[in-house]
């Protein structure tokens, strides 16, 4: 079973996810958003993530509204945010 990340170590491990804001309900999660030019932009970044995710068997709770997308990474099985999620962001920082 993953460890789930205690608050008091997640400034240290969030560095270079500058972009992600730390949330401590429901035992601790990262969220982001994007804005794109349109919807066709935001969805093909949505299938760059959804093809990530199933890569890495770890899969983020997201919205989409025209051209905004918003990621929500916590690790269910941990009870809140782990290393996956961190890993994750950044696989996604990386597209």
């Amino acid at each position: 079973m993953l460890q789930k990340i205690t608050s008091e170590n997640i400034a240290s491990l969030m560095v270079g996810l500058s972009q992600w804001r730390y949330q401590p309900e429901r035992g601790g999660s990262i969220t982001r958003d994007w804005v794109f030019v349109d919807f066709s932009e935001a969805f093909g970044f949505m299938t760059r993530v959804a093809l990530l995710a199933e890569q890495h068997n770890h899969h983020p709770e997201w919205s989409n509204v025209y051209n905004r997308v918003s990621i929500m990474l916590t690790t269910h099985d941990a009870g809140g945010l782990s290393t996956r999620d961190l890993d994750l962001a950044q696989r996604i920082d990386n597209l």
